[in-house]
């Protein structure tokens, strides 16, 4: 059998909103007000929540969402992809220098707009990729599909030699922003913001020198079998019949389910013996003398230098950073990303490996680990090892504001 090909991250980009498309508290607080007049409890709920999400005054919504009502036309959704997708695209080709003619494998990942043509097929299109390019588009998958899509480029590129795959993240806000007065359905309102990312792989040798990073391992954790895990991120209509995703109550439960299954793949893959050994010992002693003894978390922090946990919410990051035993410092990119650019899906890790680089903090030999979560339930990890010490990027979604960061986020804004 030979030996699997080394998977390298040549480099990647992050889309940044104009400013004109900035969705301060008072403003979105406003259209709430105006959208929802005959509900007021509705508003005030809106408001508690974006008190407490993290979420800071530059976040973006994109241009349909301005308007009151909002018109979540196909048009204007076609719009923003567009404008996201091609923003990325372009900026990633002006970094690598890489033509569209090299591009042999294509990989789109959107979970709720999903057209036709596809949004592989725009990027097709608009590029004038060749004939035999290998596309793929994503769709329903979730916040955690960013890191499927790496999987599916992993994949392929162990078939396909002596290629480059570009891999697409994003959501689009335009048709999914919720109009109704669900409490459980108002929530991704507050939290999901415009963003995406474009990322280019390949597996030649020669890119090796120029790589960022090279992918060591990812590892999916799929609980769609259990009916509570499968619902707890549900798109559904509302009883007046207007469309949004339902988020249960009971999702941070899961969330956590779902991580402890994955760390349970992921620890034997990364940790030291020593941590290896003391998990199991602690398992052998809760199967074997007394069911009641605290499971031992492993010590992730001797495995990893670098933690990119999904942005989903405060909520989120909060919970990895206890089951983790994480430091302040540690869920930093985390934080930090949600406060400037919001949930931006599928995304957001990328934003947050920006951050650790824009801060100076990647050196040669570092370890990343990326933990997605998504609809499903899913919650999918990455790990990534630094090929070289990156020199802070001159250009980037994070250049006009790093020096602000970090910044205090306290527990509740008052509006």
């Amino acid at each position: 059998m030979s030996k699997p090909r080394s998977i390298y991250l040549v480099d990647y980009s992050c889309y940044k909103p104009p400013v004109t498309c900035r969705v301060p508290f008072s403003t979105f607080m406003e259209h709430s007000r105006l959208i929802l007049n005959q509900n007021p409890k509705s508003v005030d709920f809106q408001m508690r929540i974006l008190e407490r999400s993290g979420l800071g005054e530059e976040t973006c919504l994109p241009p349909a969402i301005h308007y009151i009502p909002p018109t979540p036309t196909m048009e204007a959704a076609r719009g923003e992809a567009e404008l996201v997708i091609f923003s990325s695209i372009d900026s990633l080709m002006q970094k690598t220098g890489i033509k569209p003619k090299d591009i042999d494998i294509l990989i789109v990942n959107c979970s709720l707009f999903s057209p036709t043509p596809s949004l592989s097929a725009m990027v097709v299109n608009k590029y004038k990729l060749r004939s035999n390019i290998k596309s793929y588009n994503l769709s329903g998958m979730g916040c955690s599909a960013g890191l499927i899509s790496i999987d599916l480029a992993r994949d392929l590129l162990q078939v396909h030699p002596n290629s480059n795959a570009l891999v697409v993240s994003t959501e689009i806000i335009t048709p999914n922003y919720y109009q109704g007065s669900e409490r459980a359905m108002l929530l991704p309102n507050c939290l999901f913001r415009m963003g995406g990312a474009a990322v280019l792989l390949s597996n030649k040798r020669r890119d090796a020198a120029r790589a960022k990073y090279r992918l060591v391992h990812v590892v999916r954790t799929h609980k769609g079998s259990d009916d509570k895990a499968y619902t707890c991120v549900y798109e559904q209509e509302d009883p007046q019949g207007k469309v949004g995703i339902n988020l249960s109550k009971d999702l941070m439960v899961i969330a956590g389910e779902a991580l402890k299954s994955n760390i349970t793949t992921i620890g034997p893959l990364v940790l030291p013996a020593s941590e290896q050994l003391l998990f199991l010992l602690t398992l052998i002693g809760r199967k074997i003398f007394n069911p009641k003894w605290k499971p031992y978390i492993p010590d992730f922090k001797l495995a990893f230098e670098h933690f990119c946990i999904h942005a989903g919410g405060r909520a989120v990051i909060d919970e990895l950073q206890r089951n983790l035993q994480l430091s302040a410092e540690h869920v930093e990119a985390s934080r930090m990303t949600l406060h400037r650019f919001g949930n931006t899906s599928s995304s957001s890790l990328w934003y947050e490996l920006g951050y650790i680089e824009a801060k100076g903090r990647m050196k040669k030999g570092d370890r990343v680990w990326q933990i997605a979560f998504g609809s499903g339930f899913k919650c999918n990890s990455a790990v990534w090892k630094c090929n070289r010490t990156i020199k802070t990027p001159a250009d980037g979604p994070w250049t006009d504001c790093i020096h602000r960061y970090p910044v205090h986020i306290p527990e509740i804004v008052k509006l």
